[in-house]
Order: C-alpha cells, then structure tokens, then sequence
C-alpha cells in the first residue's frame, strides 16, 4: 500500500470480522519476526503485520523520519485499512512506536514487547538477533531464514538517510507519551536483556496508569521468542 509516497508492505489475515491485532516489528527485523505471534490468533481476530519504512518489503524513506514519523506511516495504514481500537503489539522500536500510537489513539489492549523508553546503544543489533536465533530450541529454520532476510534491509542503514533515522529513533524520550496510554497494558522483558535497563522497565511500568509487568528469567531483548508459547499464553488471556 502506498503511504505518504513510500509503498508499505504488510500481512493482513484471519478473521476480518474479528478484533484487529497489530503487530510492529524492533529495528533491523520484518513482519516475519512478528507473524509467528499473531499465527496463534487468526482464527477469532483480524492480524496485521506491518513492515515499517527501510525494512523487509517497505521502502527506505525519502527523508529523516523519527518515532513520530514510523507512528503516522502506521495510523495512515490503519485508517486506509479502515482499522480502529486495535490490539496493539510492539517488540523493540515496534514498542515505541506503539507507545506513540497509543498515546494519542484509542487502543483496545497493548502489549510491550521489551520497548526502551529513551536512547541507548543499537549497534550490532542484527548480529545479536542471529545468535540469540541460534541458541533457541525449535527455531533453527528461523535462524537460517534471518541470515537472509532480517538483514535485508538492516544493511541498508548504512545509507545516509538510514543513518540519520536511526539517530532520530533513538534519541526521543516517550516518558510523556506514556503518561497519556489510556489502553490495558501489558509489559514482558527479559531480566537478562542487553538493549534496554531494568530502570527503563521500571518506569514504564511507574508512567503508563493501567500497567503491569511480566519479566521472564533467564532471557534476552528477544524474551518474547525464547518462550513463545507463555507469550502467546499471556497474550490471549489478556485480551480476551
């Protein structure tokens, strides 16, 4: 679909009479990262997988864009795909784009999957998400997948545009945009986690007012994936 100039690549399957989930991808990764979290629900909601701009099948932007930028890309797709309260779900970036969203949307639930409230490092990003894919049980087609396509697009943020938009993400501070989410929410990290602090969890878990926190022992940035099948658990008692 055409937004904004940019041609945005995404899935939209399952019950289009249902509820609409929506699934943000982190940075240097695509839809398929995400589409194995919405595969368990297709049969009772509408799931759509988004790819954002310089990933996966989307188009590099034109021009700088910041976490702002990504969130209007994803309300214009949704208005386009006449999508409203959705079930939001967001891993990573994906997560501060869904703060973003949330922040000034209606949302029916959201769930934070390991999303970093300000700047902190993001160099070798792709590199870490191979070897975390290597070290989990039942996902080696995955890992062998993601040597092909996760950086895809991840490479290209050598490009000076990319450059400059990882700069722009990363720097914003969404501690405002939390205090106004007025949607059900949801946190699951990983106490092992490199990418994002535990005071960042902590404060998300303080600002955000209907908030609660599920940290997973013993995992990563990616405690989402390293147990998939509690995430899935958790997720569907939650907005059922």
């Amino acid at each position: 679909m055409n937004i904004d100039g940019l041609n945005i690549n995404y899935l939209d399957f399952g019950n289009k009479k249902g509820d609409a989930i929506v699934l943000l991808h982190g940075w240097g990764q695509n839809i398929s990262m995400m589409q194995m979290l919405g595969e368990p629900f297709k049969d009772k909601y509408r799931i759509i997988v988004v790819d954002f701009p310089g990933f996966g099948g989307s188009d590099e932007p034109k021009e700088v864009m910041g976490v702002d930028g990504y969130t209007k890309i994803v309300e214009k797709l949704l208005n386009k795909l006449n999508v409203k309260n959705p079930i939001l779900i967001g891993h990573s970036f994906g997560g501060r784009v869904s703060v973003k969203f949330a922040s000034r949307n209606d949302v029916k639930k959201l769930i934070l999957l390991s999303p970093a409230l300000r700047s902190h490092d993001k160099k070798g990003l792709k590199t870490k998400v191979l070897k975390f894919l290597k070290t989990v049980p039942g996902i080696k087609n995955l890992e062998s997948w993601a040597k092909d396509h996760i950086g895809s697009r991840d490479y290209k943020a050598a490009s000076p545009v990319m450059k400059k938009v990882l700069v722009e993400t990363v720097n914003e501070d969404l501690s405002l945009d939390a205090k106004k989410i007025k949607a059900p929410t949801i946190l699951i990290y990983g106490d092992l986690d490199s990418e994002v602090p535990e005071e960042d969890t902590k404060e998300y878990e303080r600002l955000i007012p209907d908030c609660g926190l599920i940290l997973y022992e013993g995992c990563t940035h990616f405690a989402y994936l390293e147990r998939i099948n509690q995430t899935i658990s958790i997720i569907r008692n939650f907005i059922k």
